[in-house]
C-alpha cells in the first residue's frame, strides 16, 4: 500500500533512449519518481510536464497520455517497495496496454474502447530487457556451436561489450548501483590494492605487484569466455567481478553443465561496502543481470573455496543451493547454483526480511 507522505525521488532506469544527448544514445536514461499520497510522479528526462499515475490497494491507474517508459518506471517504483506486490492491476488506454502486451508484461483481464485492465507480475517484469540493461534492444545472440583451443564444443559467445552494462536504483540506500567493464589503466591500481588486502588474498591468493596484475588482467581480457566487471555505488568503485560462460570455464567437468549457464567470482575491496545493506543490493543485481544478459540463461553457478562460510550461507539465504563439495586442483570448493525460476518467482532481488 502507498504511504500518505511524500517519499524521496525513486531512480528508474530506461534504455528506451529518451532524449539522448549527443554521442550518448547507448546510454540509461534516468527517469525519476516520486510519491505523493496516492499519487505517482514521472518526470521523463527532458520534459516538461510530470505524468500522474494513481496507485491504490495494488491498482495503478496510468494517464490517458501515459508514455511506455513513464509507466515502466512508475511499475519499477511499485514493485521496488519493501513489501512489494507479486502483481499489480494496471489501468491504461489501449495502445499502451498493447504495447505491454507485445513484450510480454502482462495478460488482459478487461477492455473497453477506452481502457483496458492488465495483470502485470513481478516475475515477469523483472525479466524484461526495457529497463537496467545497457545495451540495444537485440534478439538474443544467435547460436552456432563452435570449438574452443581445449577440444570443448559449445555456443559462440557474443563480443563483449565495454562500458556501463546494467544500473539499478537501490531505495533502501538511496543509491545507484552499476555494473561496468574493468578499464585496465583506470581500475588497475584498485585492483592491485584490493588484491593485495590480507582478507581478500586469503581466498584468491592473487597478491603481487601492479606489473602481475596487469599481466592477470590482459589474460582475462583475451579470454572469450570471461568478462571483467567493477561494481559502483553512485560510480564510486567497490568490487571486481569476473562472470563467465560455464560450459568453458573449469568448473564444467564438476556436474551437468548446460550451454549458457552462468558464474561468477567476485571480491569486495571497499570496507566501506562491506555489510547486509550493501550485500543485499549488489549480490541479487549481480544475478539479475546474468540472467537479463541472455534470455536462454536458466542457472547460475559458483564455486568459492569451501571454508568461505559467509558468502556460502549468504549466497544460500537468496535462493542458491548448496549442491556438493568437490576438489580443484588447487582448492576444496562449495557447487552453488541458482536457478532463474527461484531468483523471479521468489522475488530474490529484494532483500529478505529481518530475521
Amino acid at each position: 500500500m502507498p504511504t500518505t507522505t511524500p517519499s524521496t525521488a525513486f531512480i528508474s532506469y530506461s534504455n528506451l533512449h529518451l532524449s539522448p544527448q549527443a554521442g550518448q544514445s547507448e546510454q540509461l536514461q534516468a527517469i525519476h519518481v516520486q510519491q505523493d499520497g496516492a499519487v505517482l510522479l514521472v518526470q521523463l528526462p527532458a520534459a516538461a510536464d510530470l505524468q500522474r499515475f494513481r496507485w491504490q490497494a495494488e491498482q495503478l491507474h496510468a494517464p490517458a497520455d501515459a508514455s511506455l517508459a513513464a509507466t515502466l518506471a512508475a511499475l519499477d517504483y511499485v514493485f521496488a517497495q519493501p513489501a512489494a506486490p507479486g502483481e499489480v492491476v494496471l489501468q491504461t488506454a489501449p495502445e499502451l496496454a498493447a504495447q505491454l502486451l507485445r513484450q510480454g508484461l502482462g495478460w488482459q483481464q478487461q477492455s473497453s474502447a477506452e481502457q483496458v485492465l492488465l495483470i502485470v507480475e513481478a516475475e515477469r517484469f523483472w525479466q524484461s530487457p526495457l529497463l537496467w540493461l545497457n545495451q540495444p534492444l537485440t534478439p538474443a545472440f544467435p547460436q552456432r556451436y563452435v570449438m574452443d583451443a581445449n577440444g570443448r564444443r559449445h555456443p559462440l559467445r557474443p563480443l563483449k561489450r565495454n562500458g556501463t552494462l546494467y544500473r539499478r536504483y537501490i531505495p533502501w540506500l538511496g543509491q545507484t548501483l552499476s555494473l561496468r567493464t574493468l578499464e585496465l589503466d583506470a581500475d588497475l591500481p584498485c585492483f592491485n590494492r584490493w588484491m593485495n588486502d590480507p582478507r581478500v588474498a586469503h581466498f584468491w591468493q592473487e597478491q603481487g605487484d601492479m606489473q602481475q596484475h596487469r599481466e592477470y588482467l590482459q589474460k582475462q581480457a583475451a579470454d572469450p569466455h570471461s568478462q571483467t566487471l567493477i561494481a559502483c555505488f553512485d560510480e564510486q568503485p567497490f568490487a571486481y567481478f569476473e562472470v563467465y560462460w560455464a560450459r568453458e570455464d573449469r568448473i564444467a567437468p564438476f556436474y551437468q553443465v548446460e550451454d549458457y549457464d552462468r558464474g561468477w567470482h567476485l571480491l569486495v575491496g571497499e570496507d566501506a561496502y562491506r555489510g547486509r545493506p550493501w550485500f543485499s543490493a549488489w549480490f541479487p543485481s549481480l544475478q539479475h543481470f546474468l540472467l537479463l544478459d541472455d534470455p536462454r540463461t536458466q542457472r547460475i553457478v559458483a564455486e568459492p573455496r569451501h571454508d568461505n562460510a559467509r558468502l556460502i550461507g549468504h549466497a544460500q539465504q537468496l535462493g542458491f543451493a548448496n549442491l556438493k563439495g568437490f576438489d580443484f586442483p588447487h582448492k576444496r570448493a562449495q557447487l552453488l547454483m541458482l536457478s532463474r525460476e527461484t531468483f523471479f518467482s521468489e522475488q530474490r532481488w529484494q532483500p529478505l526480511p529481518p530475521r
